[in-house]
Order: structure tokens, then sequence, then C-alpha cells
């Protein structure tokens, strides 16, 4: 069954292009052109060993960003497909939201915002515009990847309009880019960009109570209380009373996952009747999100976000890895700051002749990069003698 295309999806013969003009490919949508160039990209690799909650090393069954961008990647391209978007914009937004992403998920991005805060922040969301734009260096007729201006616009909005950003120091790239290139940063994303940002919500909440239980930070009784996973650990539970615990959970977690995607497009199909959105330009100008959760699911999330916030995020555990982190990060970036030339030789090419400000973005773009391992080593050979080799 072919479903109906939705008249305010995306239109990938009717792109407003790129930045620099090129050739159309022959074989795929410019769409998706940027998904492939997204996959092949150097950061989009690197995120195979960048986490979520648990550091890299602390074991092999746990998500790295790699991981959960993929997942992501799944549920916008079949939530997209059943509301009769364009997918492949969908899987491309998805597959890009954290390339921006610093080693030590949550704690290397805060350490990072602290280090640069004398030299124009950080910002995880700027970080992967400026990876995709800037960062990446693979093409000889341009920086970045030069991604279509619809993917652009959903890497840095698809969680709503940012012109209220823009006057904060970590967001001077966008603005600078934006002057050159604009992307209308006052109004709503395309409904692509939309359902990417809503499966990244329905993909992190599933996949942390999924690690949540197999690190034995709670277990499944004490999830049968929790609002929106509770009554899918009980209704499993009664369907199957005799299955291992480790499928029971995995059970659980699928009929989680349908319970929030059947929710997304419920309340997307009802806000775009109530709308009369007929267009991707209704999508633009709406005065509020087209795809979005209803407001008992909001209510949901709320509460399992809080309970994860309790017995996961704030762990002891989890936060002496934060603490560990957040230290290794900040002495390699003081480091580095003040002595440059200790910076692998490419990279000190790229801080020479720059003003402080300068040579600490180039910091922060080297360190941002990293994997947790990478960090990790790097780490040990700067600091520790008998690491030198």
């Amino acid at each position: 069954m072919v479903p109906i295309k939705a008249p305010y999806a995306e239109d990938p013969a009717k792109s407003r292009g790129r930045k620099v003009a090129e050739d159309e490919s022959r074989t795929r949508t410019p769409f998706a052109r940027d998904r492939d160039r997204i996959i092949h990209a150097s950061a989009f690799r690197r995120l195979k060993e960048k986490t979520q909650v648990f550091v890299a090393h602390e074991g092999d069954h746990f998500r790295t960003r790699l991981t959960h961008s993929l997942e992501v990647a799944q549920i916008a391209r079949s939530l997209a497909t059943a509301l009769g978007l364009d997918a492949d914009l969908a899987e491309t937004i998805a597959l890009a939201h954290d390339l921006g992403h610093p080693p030590f998920g949550h704690a290397g991005e805060d350490e990072l915002q602290v280090q640069m805060q004398s030299y124009g922040g950080f910002d995880h969301n700027v970080q992967t515009f400026r990876v995709v734009t800037k960062l990446e260096r693979r093409y000889p007729r341009f920086e970045g990847l030069n991604l279509t201006w619809e993917t652009l616009e959903g890497v840095i909005k698809h969680n709503g309009p940012v012109v209220d950003k823009l006057d904060r120091p970590s967001w001077s790239a966008i603005a600078e880019f934006d002057a050159d290139y604009h992307l209308r940063l006052d109004s709503w994303a395309s409904a692509e960009a939309q359902v990417a940002a809503l499966a990244d919500d329905i993909a992190y909440n599933n996949h942390d109570v999924d690690d949540g239980v197999q690190a034995g930070l709670f277990g499944l009784e004490e999830l049968r209380e929790v609002p929106l996973i509770g009554p899918h650990v009980v209704s499993a539970g009664r369907d199957y009373p005799q299955c291992d615990p480790g499928i029971l959970r995995l059970e659980a977690v699928r009929r989680m996952i349908g319970a929030m995607v059947d929710d997304v497009m419920a309340e997307t199909r009802r806000r775009a009747d109530a709308g009369k959105v007929a267009s991707p330009e209704d999508v633009r100008v709406l005065e509020h999100a087209l795809v979005a959760f209803s407001r008992d699911m909001v209510e949901d999330l709320s509460a399992l976000r809080g309970f994860l916030m309790d017995r996961m995020y704030r762990h002891w555990r989890v936060n002496r890895t934060r603490s560990q982190a957040r230290r290794m990060l900040a002495e390699m970036f003081q480091l580095f700051l003040a002595e440059p030339d200790v910076l692998p030789a490419e990279w000190y090419a790229r801080a020479q002749a720059r003003d402080e400000a300068g040579k600490a973005r180039v910091v922060c773009d080297y360190i941002a990069g990293m994997t947790d391992r990478y960090a990790i080593e790097e780490h040990r050979k700067l600091f520790h003698l008998d690491s030198l080799n």
C-alpha cells in the first residue's frame, strides 16, 4: 500500500537548492543525497563512541550517539512515511541531529559551556550546524557538506523558531550564516524536521528506560508505577506471564514506542485539520508546531522524565563518571589553550594567527570532535609521562 502524500510534505523537486550550486544527482533526490553525505561524514562515524548517558568503555550494550541516531532515523522515516511526508528529508535531519555533541554526553557539553564562557560559548545544536557547514572538509569547492536549504533549516530549527537565540554569543555563527544564506529562523521548520525532533524524544525516552534497567539502576517492578511505561510493563507481563524478564523489558519498550508514535500521528493530523494546513508554507507560518504529542502524552512524558532524572541521570554512579569526564575535558582545554603547540599539527595550524577567542574555538572544535575513548587516551598521553608512546 503506497501512502497518500500529504499536501504539506516537502517536495524534493522543489528544493530551494544549495548554497553552492551543484549538478543534481542522476540517481538520488536532493534530500537522499544529503542523507548519504551525512552518513559518509567523519563526524557521523565518530558517533559510534560518543555516549548518551554511560561512557563508552562501560559496556557495549548501552546506546551511543550512533545507535541513538540510527534509532531516531528509523522512527522518523517510519513516522514520516505514515504521515505522507518526505521520508528521506526526515531521516536526513534525524541522522544529523547529534553530530555536534562532544564526548561524555551532557557532561561534556556542560564543561565546554563553562570553558567557552569567555570566548563565545558552546551549544551542541550550533556545533552540529558548524559541522555540516564548515568543519567537515571533504570537497574541493566548499567547506562543510553543502546540504540543501531544507536540511540546513531542519538541522538548526527542528525544535522550533530560533530567532530569539541569535543575540547569544554561542549563536553568532548561525547569525553570520543566516545573513549570507537566509534560513527563515523566525518560522517553524518543515513537517519532516518536526518529525525528526519528535522521533528523538521517542527514541531517547525509550532507550533510557531500557539502558537504565540493563545497568541495574532500577527494575521492571519499579517501572510498573511510572506513567507511560508502567501500563506497558503491566500489560506485557499479563500477556506473557512466564516470559524472561529481559524479553519482557523489550516488549514493554516496544509497546511504549508504538503508543508514542500513534499519539504523534493522531495529534499531528488533528492539528493539520484544525489549522487547515495545505502546503509546506502553511507549516512554517503556523502559530504552533504541527507535529506534536497530545497534552496527555506530554504530561506522562514529564512524569517519566522526572523518574529518569532522579533514578538515572542523577544516580551516584552516573555522577561520578560525569565528574571525572568534566575534569578531564577542563584540563585538556586549559592545556591546549595555554600551549597550542601540543595540539596535532593540523589543529595547531588552525590555531595559529588567531586571537584568544579564535584559538579557544579551535580548541573547542578539536575537543568536541573527540570520542569518549579518544578523549580518555588523549588525556592520558598529555598528563602521564608513561603514556607518551
